[in-house]
Order: structure tokens, then C-alpha cells, then sequence
């Protein structure tokens, strides 16, 4: 029989200290990571182009009538506040140097950032479908305010793009 017994050959116990997310320890650190500067900045700028979109969008006074920028200044509102409130709790954990890299919490960041993201772009698609079948397939764009439906569509893409920051996968 060659059956292997633990006696000939030993398995030796990984030790815990080695591992790259071991319970009891802290999670590598990553630019754009919660209470970082990198994350504090991502968020700001996040902030400011979502609030620029919405601004934009809002001082045309013809956006109520297309459902898609309702959406649009909805979904930029929805990221205001998000990008806000994350950017009050990095200030808050710097001021503090308390560590905000729980893995629960970074989850719970990561799938709020999803969601907030998934509804930007979308908002952000649909605006820019219509502005473009204003502008080329209607040719009616000197009787609307095409170039602030271009501006708010880009604030919003930019505002998505800044998504895209390393997220941590905790196991």
C-alpha cells in the first residue's frame, strides 16, 4: 500500500502571520483607500463633479420636460450625498488618525459605490442618447440648450470615472 501517513510525511501549519488578511490584522493599504488622502481627494473631486452635473442640468429650465435628465439630476443628487458624506468621514478619521479599513466597512463602502456608480453611468448614458438625438438627429439644437446637456452629460461620465478606485476584497 503507498498510502501517505502525516508520521512520514508532515504537514506543517501555516502561520497566521504570513497571511494577507489573517483575522487580527490590518488590511494592506491602498491610494483611495477610506481615511486616506488619496480617498479624501478621489471623493472631493467626485463631490465637485456630480455637483457640477446637477448645477448644470438644474439652470436649464427645459430638463424637466426629458425623463433621462430628471434621471440624470437625480442620480447626480444621490452622488452629491454619497461623495459628500464619505468625504466628512475621511476629514474625520484623518483629523482623528482613527483607521476606517474594517472590512465590513470597506464592503459596505464598495457595494454603496457600486450602486451609487452603476446609477451615475446609467443616468449619464441616458442623457447623452438624448442629447445626441437632439443635437444630430433632430438638428434642433439651437432651440434647446445643447451645449449645457453636453456639460452636465461629461461632469457625470467624470464623476463615474473617478469609481474606479482600488477596492479591497476581504476574505
Amino acid at each position: 500500500m503507498n498510502i501517505s501517513h502525516a508520521s512520514v510525511h508532515p504537514v506543517e501549519d501555516p502561520s497566521t502571520a504570513e497571511a494577507p488578511n489573517a483575522p487580527g490584522l490590518r488590511m494592506k493599504d491602498f491610494q483611495g483607500m477610506p481615511a486616506t488622502f488619496g480617498g479624501l481627494a478621489l471623493r472631493l473631486f467626485q463631490f465637485l463633479f456630480a455637483a457640477s452635473a446637477l448645477c448644470i442640468m438644474a439652470t436649464t429650465n427645459d430638463f424637466p420636460s426629458v425623463t433621462a435628465f430628471r434621471y440624470l439630476v437625480a442620480a447626480a443628487g444621490l452622488q452629491c450625498l454619497w461623495s459628500l458624506s464619505l468625504a466628512i468621514t475621511d476629514i474625520y478619521a484623518i483629523l482623528v488618525r482613527r483607521s476606517l479599513q474594517n472590512c465590513r466597512l470597506v464592503t459596505l463602502f464598495a457595494v454603496c459605490d457600486g450602486i451609487t456608480s452603476t446609477l451615475t453611468f446609467a443616468a449619464a448614458c441616458a442623457s447623452a442618447g438624448i442629447t445626441v438625438l437632439i443635437d444630430n438627429d433632430l438638428g434642433s439644437c439651437s432651440q434647446n440648450h445643447c451645449t449645457q446637456f453636453e456639460a452636465a452629460t461629461a461632469m457625470a461620465f467624470a464623476s463615474w470615472v473617478l469609481k474606479f478606485v482600488p477596492l479591497v476584497v476581504c476574505e
